[in-house]
């Protein structure tokens, strides 16, 4: 293996002279400034990496194509299983989301629940859906222990008087059509 400055000097020539060129192959072949930007990247480190291997003179710039050409093949298969994989979770997120959909609560806790802030019901949902206890959801917050006992006992009263709110709605609009109903069964119109 040659010394350091000498490989760090030849390496500058490679890219100084090589670079434009490269960078103008794969900026033909690709379809944003940054991918072409990563691609040039790893290009760049393969010739640092393998210099021995690059030849000399005129020869160097066709080798940095065939390496440029390879990184593209290889960025082009990894998007293709990006977007494949990208399909199959929005098609799996599509079916859970239908689920949640399909049996999602309602009734007076559903409400009441929907109707806390979205700190509340996050704070909620890390306790009851997670399973998480205080230390865990300090992590999750990025705060203290004491400090998510506090917020959780004050979500659970909002969350508590909100339902109370709700049942006591639900119960007087239930005694109002049962009271509607009785009069229109005796005859009665309203």
């Amino acid at each position: 293996m040659e010394p350091l400055d000498h490989r760090k000097r030849r390496f500058a020539e490679i890219y100084a002279a090589c670079h434009d060129p490269v960078l103008g192959y794969v900026m033909r072949r690709t379809e944003n400034g940054h991918d072409a930007a990563d691609i040039l990247a790893e290009t760049f480190l393969i010739a640092w990496r393998r210099l021995d291997d690059v030849p000399t003179g005129d020869g160097a710039r066709p080798w940095l194509y065939g390496v440029a050409r390879r990184v593209l093949a290889n960025h082009r298969r990894g998007e293709r299983r990006r977007t494949a994989l990208g399909d199959r979770l929005r098609a799996d997120l599509g079916v859970a989301v239908q689920a949640i959909e399909d049996r999602e609560v309602s009734g007076a806790v559903a409400e009441a629940f929907r109707s806390l802030s979205e700190d509340d019901r996050e704070l909620l949902s890390l306790v009851g859906w997670e399973g998480l206890d205080a230390g865990q959801i300090a992590t999750v917050l990025g705060c203290s222990r004491n400090a998510v006992r506090i917020r959780l006992h004050r979500a659970r009263k909002r969350f508590a008087r909100a339902l109370a709110d709700r049942e006591a709605r639900e119960a007087r609009e239930t005694r109002a059509e049962t009271h509607h109903h009785a009069r229109i069964a005796k005859g009665e119109h309203a």
